[in-house]
């Protein structure tokens, strides 16, 4: 498959007299091909952010690769800006214009044709009431408009920070139908969000970051196989009988915790050899049932290292002592 996306051994450092040296990002790696809905997970802290925004030209890096549709960035930047769309944050509009208004504005900078307004007004659900002032809008109704001002210019690259982030349930149903639409139709989506249920059943394939490194990266169902550790819920048809048993499994290598009503056991490649082991002791399993793991279980697991001695979690912003010449604010590339 084509990369639309990819960054190898990308870097960035912070230097401050109080905290020291605090790397942002340490060597990070991604990968992300075209048509798929790819997720990008990271803790507050972990260097996500840093990475959207050194994508976007708004943070230099210390060194490693990046490219966009082929093209080195951030040298061919200009020439890919027209391909990509992107929300960074919380972009800021102006309360006093309504959203076709503000939709206007931005396709009239980016040359684009004015019925392409009406076109996003309808993708992301806000038609009806594109004619009210931005001021009025809801949390959600603003990260709709958000979405909105990326759509604008059709981008081949869709690279969205927490859009579903004030949105009721039903308007992340919608959010998520709105990226399946748009991957079926050939545009390449990233998608960070904190919303780890919604990450796996949108996601063709993820990358998890922490501390400024990737530490998983690949399709979901993949990722999740990778993580599943073999655990089974056990229940006997004699509670009585359950440290018996949890010391037989224990004794055959199968890692074990007990339960007020059932054992829980990690490990276990073929769930019936666990029936096999109670049976020859005379216990009989009343259920027996494999634990499917979840995003959010491996999500935690991958994130929970603890920092290295001496070194600083760093903070994602865009202006740091030490770091000259960038600067800006937050906000999607909407034009």
């Amino acid at each position: 498959m084509t990369a639309v996306l990819e960054i190898e051994g990308l870097r960035k450092t912070y230097r401050s007299r109080k905290r020291g040296v605090r790397h942002a990002l340490d060597g990070f790696d991604m990968r992300v091909e075209a048509g798929q809905v790819h997720g990008f997970l990271g803790p507050n802290g972990s260097g996500k952010t840093t990475t959207l925004r050194t994508l976007l030209g708004l943070i230099r890096p210390n060194g490693g690769r990046m490219a966009i549709l082929g093209h080195e960035l951030p040298q061919a930047l200009p020439a890919v800006a027209g391909q990509v769309g992107a929300i960074v944050e919380s972009p800021q509009f102006f309360p006093h214009f309504s959203a076709r208004d503000t939709l206007g504005l931005l396709a009239q900078a980016g040359e684009l044709p004015g019925q392409r307004v009406d076109e996003v007004l309808e993708l992301v659900g806000l038609r009806d009431r594109a004619g009210e002032r931005v001021k009025t809008y809801s949390l959600g109704m603003k990260q709709r408009l958000a979405v909105a001002s990326a759509l604008l210019k059709n981008p081949k690259l869709l690279i969205l920070d927490e859009p579903a982030n004030g949105l009721d349930p039903g308007g992340i149903r919608e959010m998520r139908s709105l990226m399946r639409d748009l991957a079926a139709a050939g545009m390449t989506v990233v998608l960070s969000s904190h919303i780890l249920g919604e990450i796996q059943l949108i996601c063709d394939s993820v990358t998890i970051i922490s501390l400024g490194r990737r530490v998983a990266y690949g399709p979901v169902d993949e990722v999740l196989a990778a993580h599943s550790q073999g655990s089974v819920r056990v229940c006997l048809e004699a509670v009585a009988d359950l440290p018996q048993a949890a010391d037989t499994l224990s004794g055959a290598g199968i890692r074990v915790t007990t339960e007020p009503d059932h054992l829980m056991l990690a490990g276990v490649d073929k769930p019936a050899t666990v029936s096999r082991l109670l049976a020859e002791r005379g216990l009989y399993v009343s259920e027996l049932t494999p634990v499917a793991v979840d995003l959010e279980s491996v999500f935690l697991e991958l994130t929970a290292t603890a920092p290295v001695p001496g070194q600083h979690r760093q903070v994602d912003q865009s202006t740091k002592v030490g770091e000259p010449g960038v600067g800006g604010t937050t906000g999607g590339w909407g034009a």
